[in-house]
């Protein structure tokens, strides 16, 4: 429901009307969002994945995205999940197994919580400098700097009421290449931090309102994506992969 701990394979967010070019032909992808006519959060979302290892501390999942309408190749991807002292490390590996080349993008649709009983009581930071606002199907229709702005989030503050479903770019990045984004509660408990690597180059944050109950504002979407919405058809940040060619992504979950 909502995409909760999806991967999203090969492209993360929407498709505007579900098409787009690939070298010059129009593609048709199927509308798996009736009420925007869009296609969204690409095509493993509901694949069967196979444990390919498992040890104590981690385990890696695969799936073949085969050719299909608006899409001419095969995906082999991996996602490792791995648990060592510093939190959780996901790492997703896709290689075009096909033989033509194909725009790529990922991203991970997890949804954070801090403890508190709906996200209203989250304290959240994110390094977001750029922001999108939208139209009424959640296609991009330009992204602005946040400062002076609500959307601004740098300095830790409360969500409140605030119904949030905003893509970030220009993410800020600490010393060691990773942007982060914190959670916690008013409190000033312990934290939940989501990390991004340097090929998550945008971050979707989803306060849940649109989600039936039980799970209305029950837990804070935050989505790292190496392009931001409706990117095949902007071209914003996609990765043209060709045959043979391979992309790696790794976010990652700290409880401190």
């Amino acid at each position: 429901m909502g995409g909760r701990g999806q991967t999203l394979v090969p492209w993360p967010n929407r498709v505007a009307g579900a098409t787009y070019d690939l070298d010059g032909e129009p593609q048709q992808l199927d509308v798996t969002e009736p009420s925007t006519g869009c296609a969204i959060h690409g095509l493993a979302r509901w694949t069967v994945w196979d444990v390919e290892e498992r040890s104590d501390a981690a385990v890696t999942l695969r799936t073949l995205v085969v050719p299909q309408p608006g899409w001419p190749t095969a995906l082999d991807v991996r996602v490792r999940y791995l648990l060592d002292d510093d939190g959780l490390q996901v790492t997703t590996t896709a290689r075009n197994v096909g033989d033509r080349a194909c725009p790529y993008g990922t991203g991970h649709h997890p949804y954070l919580s801090a403890g508190t009983e709906t996200v209203d009581d989250v304290v959240l930071r994110l390094p977001g400098t750029r922001w999108y606002a939208v139209d009424e199907r959640g296609i991009p229709t330009g992204g602005s700097s946040v400062d002076g702005t609500g959307r601004d989030r740098r300095t830790p503050r409360p969500v409140g009421d605030e119904v949030i479903d905003t893509a970030y770019g220009d993410l800020e990045r600490d010393a060691d290449g990773r942007w982060r984004v914190r959670l916690t509660d008013a409190a000033g408990g312990s934290p939940v931090t989501l990390w991004g690597d340097a090929a998550y180059g945008w971050l979707q944050v989803f306060s849940g309102d649109t989600l039936p109950e039980p799970l209305r504002r029950k837990g804070l979407a935050v989505e790292p994506m190496t392009c931001p919405p409706n990117a095949f058809v902007t071209g914003e940040g996609v990765v043209r992969l060709e045959p043979g060619d391979e992309h790696t992504a790794t976010w990652g979950l700290s409880p401190s």
